[in-house]
C-alpha cells in the first residue's frame, strides 16, 4: 500500500480540484498543424518512446490509438537499478515516467504519434512537470531509437515553436534511449481499469475525449491493453 501513497495524495489533490474548477483536463488540447518533416515509411514495427508527465494517460491515450500494437508504461533516462516507482518518484534517479509505443509504420507515421503527443497526451510548455505532478520524473521528453527519429522530433519542435501554436516555447527534451524499463503491473493499463478514479477523471479521460475529438481517424474505441485478460468490460 505504501507504494501508492503519493500518487493516492495526488488523487486527493485533483478530486479537490475537480470540485473547484468545471470539468477539463489539466493540460487543455491544442490544435497544431502535422509535421512538415516525417519518417520514411518502413515495413516491420517500429518502436518510441515519450514522456509526457504521468504515465497513466500517456499510456491511455496511445491505446485508444489506431495502428499502436501496443503501448506500455515505464522508466526512461536512468538505469536500471533505480527503475522502480518508489525510487523514481523521488526525481532524483534521472528516469522520467514514460510509454514504449510499438506501432506499425504503415497504419500510423511516427510523425502523426508525435502530432498526438504534442496536441492532446500532454503540454509541452510545462518544465518538469504536468498539471498536479511536479519533478523531472514528470518531464516532457521524447527518447528516440534512430537518427531518423531524432531528426523528425527536432524538426517538428522547431516547426511549432516557430508557429508559435502555445504562446510559450516547447521544454520537451530530445535525446536518445539508452534503454525503457516497464513499470510494475500495477501501472498497465491503470486508466482502463480506474476511470472514475478523480486523478484519472480529471486528468486523463479528457485526453482521450480530445483524441477523439481532434484525431477521429486515429481513434479507436477499444483500448489496445497490456493485460487483456483483466478487462472484461
Amino acid at each position: 500500500m505504501s507504494r501508492n501513497l503519493n500518487r493516492l495524495a495526488l488523487c486527493l489533490v485533483a478530486a479537490a480540484l475537480a470540485l473547484a474548477a468545471p470539468a477539463r483536463a489539466a493540460e487543455d488540447p491544442v490544435v497544431i498543424p502535422a509535421p512538415a518533416v516525417n519518417a520514411a515509411p518502413a515495413g516491420n514495427i517500429q518502436t518510441a518512446v515519450l514522456a509526457g508527465g504521468c504515465f497513466w494517460g500517456v499510456q491511455g491515450v496511445f491505446q485508444h490509438t489506431a495502428g499502436v500494437v501496443s503501448a506500455v508504461s515505464g522508466y526512461a533516462g536512468g538505469s536500471k537499478a533505480t527503475a522502480d516507482y518508489r525510487q523514481v518518484s523521488s526525481g532524483i534517479t534521472g528516469h522520467a515516467e514514460s510509454v514504449e509505443i510499438k506501432y506499425d509504420p504503415k497504419k500510423i507515421s511516427y510523425g502523426k504519434l508525435l502530432q498526438i503527443f504534442f496536441s492532446v497526451a500532454h503540454d509541452p510548455t510545462q518544465l518538469n512537470r504536468q498539471g498536479p505532478d511536479t519533478g523531472t520524473q514528470y518531464r516532457s521528453a521524447i527518447f528516440t531509437t534512430s537518427d531518423e527519429q531524432k531528426k523528425v522530433a527536432g524538426a517538428y519542435i522547431a516547426q511549432l515553436d516557430a508557429a508559435k501554436v502555445y504562446g510559450k516555447p516547447i521544454v520537451t527534451k530530445v535525446g536518445p534511449l539508452e534503454a525503457f524499463y516497464p513499470a510494475e503491473g500495477y501501472h498497465q493499463d491503470y486508466m482502463t481499469l480506474h476511470p472514475t478514479q478523480p486523478y484519472i477523471a480529471f486528468n486523463d479521460i479528457p485526453k482521450v475525449e480530445n483524441l477523439k475529438r481532434l484525431f477521429a481517424d486515429n481513434y479507436i474505441d477499444k483500448p489496445t491493453l497490456v493485460n487483456a485478460g483483466k478487462v472484461t468490460n
